[in-house]
């Protein structure tokens, strides 16, 4: 292996052609390449989505009410369905394998925006909701200056309130400290007791830091919402089904609004579970299209070399048949063809695995780690060991062939040879 002539050999044999090798190499290098460039994409498209999860909590889903889509009891099919305070505790008491009941108001409905003031400022792009506090385990927020709400907010029904960032460097000069300052809203005034920021930024979820956040009694009260819940946010424990918990949420609120069993249009909902369960099995199914298609493509540059190896040994006929007549073993011959085969694959490989690396480093420098739905291309160690032992096989299994022809050759026949 460390035979200096035998090296010598190697560089006379794989230069003597330096075009031949060069575009058989490249091959190889653009198989490696590509399979790296397409890794590091899967993983890019995959941490700008995931990213939207952040970290929010995915064993978790979402109730609403709307209209009832059959007759039941007396009651004709087209009821509004609207929640309550005692709907929130029948599925406080009901939901076993629920850590967190989160009932949540929003001014002007889902999505809506509010007009906000404050002195001479103004907004009118914020969304106002009323929460209870344990909602920070669903939705994670990172405090940036105050606090968050508590339960004695909501049992003295304090009209405070915590803002985004986005609404702080609306309403306030980036010298003013908002804390202990009041906002109005619909003419009612709330102080601030705390900014909130985004615990992750994945390019989709910046809305978030428009949003006030007021205690949920206190919004009820202030804005003559009465007993009356936008819907639920519920996260379960641990080990607890989510679409189990969230069949036994539609049970209980069935029953509490004489709902038809089989009606399933007047409840709405939707399981961030589920989702993220549909949406990890997509990007496995990438993953494994990404290493197919990548080593299908170093496949055919490993093809490639096994052929050139073939030409070689065919042109080094007599040379072999030489070696052989005085002496050279089989294994010899053999291992002297793989090695130049391993040689070759194993540097454009490596060049192939670099330049990869190298493009994908280029792209997350060029778009700041994040562009929307791609984030950080890169491939993780683990995945470039599995490179370099692609690389590594590759080249033994481009020099089996070739290496069996040569050890095949009759010493005889092959000093006639031209």
């Amino acid at each position: 292996m460390f035979d200096l002539d035998r090296w010598q050999e190697i560089y006379h044999v794989l230069s003597k052609n330096k075009l031949r090798t060069t575009l058989t190499a490249f091959g190889v290098f653009w198989g490696m390449f590509m399979l790296v460039v397409l890794m590091g994409s899967g993983n890019g498209l995959r941490n700008g989505v995931m990213g939207d999860f952040g970290s929010f909590a995915t064993n978790s889903f979402f109730m609403w009410g709307q209209t009832s889509s059959m007759p039941y009891k007396g009651f004709q099919k087209g009821r509004y369905v609207a929640f309550d305070n005692d709907d929130t505790e029948a599925l406080q008491r009901g939901l076993i394998g629920a850590e967190v009941v989160a009932p949540k108001c929003q001014l002007g409905g889902y999505r809506s925006t509010n007009f906000v003031t404050r002195k001479n400022f103004s907004g009118s792009s914020f969304s106002i909701s009323g929460d209870i506090p344990e909602i920070i385990k669903i939705s994670p927020k990172k405090i940036v200056a105050g606090r968050w709400l508590n339960q004695k907010d909501l049992d003295d029904k304090r009209k405070v309130a915590v803002i985004g960032s986005r609404v702080r460097d609306v309403l306030f000069e980036k010298s003013e400290d908002p804390i202990g300052e009041y906002i109005n809203i619909s003419g009612i005034y709330f102080m601030v007791i705390g900014v909130h920021d985004l615990e992750f930024t994945s390019g989709h979820n910046d809305n978030e830091l428009e949003t006030i956040l007021t205690p949920l009694t206190t919004f009820q009260q202030a804005f003559n919402w009465g007993d009356r819940v936008g819907w639920y946010s519920v996260m379960g424990k641990p080990d607890v089904a989510v679409a189990d918990l969230e069949q036994q949420a539609r049970v209980i609120l069935k029953k509490r609004h004489n709902i038809h069993p089989d009606d399933h249009r007047a409840i709405g909902g939707w399981n961030a579970s589920e989702e993220f369960g549909k949406i990890s099995g997509l990007f496995v199914a990438i993953q494994i299209l990404v290493w197919v298609v990548g080593i299908g493509t170093l496949l055919a540059g490993v093809i490639g070399v096994s052929n050139i190896m073939l030409v070689v040994v065919k042109e080094r006929t007599k040379e072999i048949g030489i070696r052989k007549a005085i002496g050279a073993t089989p294994f010899s011959i053999v291992s002297q063809i793989i090695l130049e085969a391993l040689i070759l694959t194993s540097i454009a490989g490596y060049l192939g695995l670099s330049a990869g690396v190298g493009v994908l480093e280029l792209v997350n420098n060029s778009i700041g780690g994040s562009a929307g739905m791609f984030k950080s291309p890169e491939i993780d160690l683990m995945a470039a060991l599995v490179c370099l032992v692609i690389i590594i096989i590759s080249g033994g299994l481009a020099g089996v062939i070739p290496a069996q022809k040569a050890a095949g050759v009759d010493p005889i026949v092959a000093l006639r040879s031209e």
